[in-house]
Formats: structure tokens, C-alpha cells, sequence
């Protein structure tokens, strides 16, 4: 239980009529906001309606820190507080003031460390000038990670805030974006483990454990949006932030060359030298997007973008449990420009389920995929901008509903669809990808993704997109901006992504059919439109901060609902 100590003198409050206080307790041990912090009084348009009222939720918006008739030294239990009506404006604001606190917050308390003290214990005054930004570095991490060594620890917390206002919605359904203005806040944490068993960089042999804890929840439930605005979020909440293993791997290097290059160590591969030309194989636990469909301006949602369909191409439906793990097979053959890459894992049984089917003749996901970095417009730029195009297809075999079966069984039986109401068969899902990368300036880059699948079957283990168009870039600061001091580890992201679903699932959607993420019980179809753009703050060491927005137009397909404006604040830390 959370207490707030009076002042000595309370503030005059207005004069107004005080509405009946509700006693819920909040504590800073919640799992679904787990940062700790002081808990601030809640007005009631901005709580959480739909959740039980017996759960602790934390408070986030503007602190109202004094109590009518406080006595000095007391102590008071924190309530709830039902508010009187308030304007769209005023539920903003208070949206946005508690985010713009955090980091202001965050940041006196940074540069406050970071100024010498005097002989007597006050802040000194700094009368020299700061000393250049340093080059941008590899890897900010909060401890040293020596490459030398045969053993591998790191870890990493990645906290996300969301909210947006209300929104135009003359109706929804189970599936769908909430209308009404909310918050949710969502944790991540992993801890990286490894060790090389055979260090010989020709024959390398890497053994590795991630265990991982997923807390908190998405906005809606991580429903109503196809392009939904936090990669973070587990789709199924009540999983619970019980720590688990998310990868076990055996990763094996071969080496068919003499010729050896540096590599990057990563949680993933822990050799420094590599061949040039080789073999890897990635043996177990996995995650898919680890090794297929990358970009290294679009795919990390810790220091990058947020949304779904932004980081991963939303038409792939690759194999996985609703975690996003899977158990599979990854060989690559790289060369020196360019990769092959095959993947073949394991299927959930149910669409967006916790349980895998290890019956590989019924149900398996096979994903190909061809990189090639050479320069892509080498007659117009410097052949020393580094670019990639990479071309992907992929293959699955299921226990997938047909849209179309379900909608003319619908039709004649007049009930709504459901896309899960069909015998125990196999069918099979296949698509394509493009995703391509250009280093345009020496700041400036450049990225986009195109995504196709046949779409008549059932949305299955990622998102419920068919086609997918996206187009983006980033900026960094290390030779500063408008003339503002450079800053080596600040970045700046904008992009748009347009997401389609086909015909027989547009009918699906708007006879009443549910998806595992959509369904607004009726459909005024258009494409979903989504513009994000970020700014990520290094603060110190391997901690930084970002503000994130994203622009919704036709959330879930529905040009009747929307737009939605979500804001986010993410902190992130790199152990």
C-alpha cells in the first residue's frame, strides 16, 4: 500500500463540490506497470473501466499531491478521484503532461550527475565549455562486455508507455481499438546467455540460453489494429510476466574459406572473426524475424520503431507461438555480398496459440530468403553507401480456416462466420516479401518493405494483413541538426505503412466474423494508414528514451472509426 506525506501547510483547492471518494489501493510492485515511481490520483475518464475493480492499477496522469484539510506530518492513502466532465483538450493534456515529466525529470536528474560539486557540497557552476560529442560508438551498454571472453552476458529492459485520446466510434465490437481514451504501459526483460563451446573461428561452436520476462499489457488488449503500435506486447495477456525461456540455440559456423572478416558479437553469434565465406546453422528455440526479414533501419522496437507492420513485414505470417518463438532449423550460406537463408519451424496449433504442433507433416512454416548488398544506384551515389535488397518467400501448412467456406456457411445459415468452426484439416498459406535499405548520406537512410500473401486463408500466427506497403528513413545526430550540438547516439525515424486484407476477408470482417486481432462486428472497408516517427535520446550510457507517435487512419480496416493519434514513451537499458 502506497502512502503520500501532507505538507506542513496544504495549498488553497477551489472551493468545489467533492464528489464521493472510491478507495482502490495501487501498489509499485504491478506487474503491468512495473516502473517504480511515485502514484499520483487517477480521474476517473482516465482509469481503466474495463478491467475489474478489485485489481491495482497504477496512475499516471497530472499529480494532484494535496489533500483538503491536511494535517502536518499525516499520512493518506491514495484514491481514485471521479472527475467532472472534462473537454477532448483537457484529456490530452493530461495525457501528455506526465510524458513530458518523465523525461523532463530524467533528465534534470542526468545532468545534475553530471556537474562537479563544490569543496561545500553545492553544484558548481560550469564555466567551460562542453568538450565534442565523441564519435558514434558500436555498442552503449551499461557494463563492458570484453570480446576476449569465452562466456557471454548481457541483458536488456524495455518500458513503453501508450495513450491515446478519444476517438470517432459509432460502434465496436469485442476486436475492436477502444473508442474511449486509455493508457497501458508494457515491460520486457532478457537476459543473455552464452558461451562458446569450440572457439576455432573456421569452426566455431556457440551454445545459448535467453530467459525473458513479459509483463504488462497493450492498449485494447493489442486488439482492433492490424498494424498494432507495440511490438512488445504479448497478444495473449493473461500469460502473466512469469519469466520463460525465449531462445535455446545451438549456433554452428563453418568455414569454407581462409579469409577471415570482423564480425559484430552479438546475443546470437559470439565469434569476433568469421570467415568470409561460410555456413551458419541456428539449432532450437528461436524467434524467426532474428535472421529473416531484417533491416537495420526498421526491425528493432527498443531503439527504433514501435509498430507492428513498421519492424516486420506484416504480410509474413511467420511461424510462432503467440510469445513470437518457435522451434526451427535456420541455415544461411553467406558470401561476401551476398545470402542465402532457409527456415523451417514449427506452427502453432490453434491461430495465435501458446502450443506448438511438432507433427511437421501436418503443419510446418518453410521461409527462403536472398540478400544481396550490392550498391543498389552505384552510378548516382558513392559506392561506399552501404545498401541491401533482400527478396523473401515463405510457405504454410496449417490448421487454417478458408474465409470464404465460412462466409457462405454464414450466408445459409444465417449466423455469423466464425473462421475457427471447421473440421481438423491441413491447408497451406504462401507469400512473398521485398525489403530493401540505402544509406543515402552519411547521416541519412533510407528503407522499405513490400509484403503480399494469397490471403483465402485464415490470419494465423502474426497479424491479420494480406499486402503491405511501407516507406521510411532515419536520421542520426552525430553531426547535429539546425545547428544544435552533435549528438553520436540520437536518432530521428519517420515512415508510412499501408496495410490491405482481401475481398473474401473484407466479407469475413463485415458479416460479424472475429479475427485472433480484428472485428468491429461490421466493416466500412478501407486500407489502414499508419505514420510513426520516433526521436531516441541517448541519456547516458546504455540508457535512452524516446518519444514515439503514430498517426492511425481507418484503425482495423474501418474507414467508419478513427483516426487515432497514439503517444508512447519508451526507456530503454542495455546491461
Amino acid at each position: 500500500m502506497m502512502f503520500l506525506l501532507a505538507p506542513k501547510k496544504a495549498l488553497r483547492i477551489d472551493r468545489v463540490r467533492q464528489p464521493e471518494l472510491r478507495r482502490r489501493w495501487v501498489e509499485t510492485a504491478d506487474e503491468r506497470c512495473p516502473i517504480a515511481c511515485t502514484w499520483f490520483t487517477l480521474t476517473e475518464p482516465l482509469s481503466e473501466p474495463d478491467e475489474e475493480p478489485s485489481l491495482t492499477w497504477p496512475a499516471f496522469p497530472w499529480p494532484l499531491f494535496i489533500r483538503p484539510n491536511g494535517k502536518a506530518g499525516s499520512l493518506h492513502p491514495i484514491h481514485i478521484r471521479p472527475a467532472f466532465s472534462i473537454s477532448l483538450f483537457r484529456t490530452f493534456k493530461d495525457f501528455m503532461r506526465p510524458l513530458a515529466a518523465l523525461l523532463l525529470i530524467t533528465l534534470s536528474l542526468v545532468t545534475h550527475a553530471q556537474q562537479p560539486a563544490s569543496a561545500s557540497g553545492a553544484s558548481s557552476v560550469q564555466t567551460s565549455p562542453l568538450p565534442d560529442a565523441p564519435e558514434p560508438t558500436g555498442n552503449v551498454n551499461m557494463f563492458p562486455h570484453p570480446d576476449g571472453s569465452r562466456f557471454f552476458v548481457a541483458g536488456q529492459a524495455n518500458i513503453i508507455f501508450q495513450a491515446h485520446a478519444p476517438f470517432h466510434s459509432p460502434y465496436q465490437s469485442d476486436n475492436s481499438l477502444v473508442g474511449r481514451g486509455e493508457y497501458k504501459t508494457s515491460l520486457i526483460g532478457t537476459l543473455f546467455l552464452g558461451m562458446q563451446a569450440i572457439r576455432s573461428p573456421r569452426a566455431s561452436t556457440d551454445l545459448l540460453l535467453d530467459i525473458e520476462s513479459a509483463g504488462g499489457r497493450g492498449i485494447s488488449q493489442a486488439l482492433g489494429l492490424a498494424g498494432f503500435t507495440n511490438l512488445d506486447v504479448v497478444r495473449n495477456p493473461t500469460l502473466g510476466s512469469k519469466p520463460y525461456i525465449a531462445r535455446v540455440q545451438l549456433h554452428q559456423t563453418i568455414g569454407l574459406s581462409s579469409t577471415l572478416v570482423d564480425a559484430t558479437r552479438t546475443p546470437f553469434s559470439l565469434s569476433t572473426k568469421v570467415p568470409e565465406r561460410r555456413i551458419e546453422l541456428h539449432i532450437g528455440k528461436m524467434s524467426l524475424p532474428d535472421y529473416l526479414d531484417l533491416n537495420s533501419i526498421g526491425t528493432d522496437s527498443h531503439l527504433q520503431f514501435m509498430n507492428w507492420t513498421v519492424d516486420n513485414n506484416g504480410a509474413w505470417d511467420y511461424a510462432a507461438d503467440t510469445r513470437g518463438y518457435t522451434y526451427g532449423v535456420v541455415t544461411e550460406y553467406i558470401d561476401k555480398s551476398w545470402t542465402a537463408r532457409y527456415a523451417l519451424a514449427l506452427m502453432p496449433t490453434v491461430a495465435n496459440g501458446i502450443d506448438l504442433d511438432w507433427n511437421l507433416r501436418r503443419a510446418s512454416g518453410q521461409n527462403f530468403e536472398l540478400e544481396s548488398r550490392y550498391p543498389l544506384f552505384g552510378k548516382f551515389l558513392n559506392s561506399d553507401r552501404k545498401s541491401a535488397v533482400r527478396a523473401m518467400a515463405f510457405v504454410n501448412r496449417a490448421n487454417m480456416g478458408i474465409y470464404r467456406t465460412q462466409n457462405q456457411l454464414a450466408l445459409a445459415t444465417h449466423t455469423t462466420p466464425d473462421i475457427t468452426a471447421h473440421p481438423q484439416f491441413t491447408t497451406v498459406k504462401y507469400g512473398f516479401g521485398l525489403n530493401f535499405e540505402q544509406e543515402l548520406t552519411p547521416n541519412l537512410r533510407a528503407f522499405g518493405r513490400f509484403g503480399w500473401n494469397e490471403g483465402a486463408h485464415q490470419s494465423y500466427a502474426y497479424t491479420e494483413v494480406d499486402q503491405t506497403i511501407e516507406l521510411g528513413g532515419d536520421y542520426s545526430l552525430r553531426s547535429g541538426l539546425f545547428g544544435l550540438k552533435p549528438r553520436p547516439n540520437d536518432k530521428l525515424g519517420l515512415t508510412f505503412v499501408t496495410n490491405a486484407i482481401k475481398r473474401d476477408h473484407q466479407r469475413y470482417l463485415a458479416l460479424g466474423g472475429l479475427g485472433f486481432l480484428l472485428g468491429d462486428g461490421k466493416l466500412h472497408y478501407a486500407r489502414e494508414d499508419i505514420v510513426e516517427a520516433y526521436y531516441n535520446l541517448h541519456i547516458w550510457r546504455g540508457v535512452f528514451y524516446a518519444l514515439d507517435a503514430q498517426y492511425i487512419t481507418h484503425p482495423g480496416y474501418n474507414q467508419d472509426r478513427g483516426p487515432v493519434l497514439v503517444e508512447s514513451v519508451r526507456m530503454h537499458v542495455d546491461f
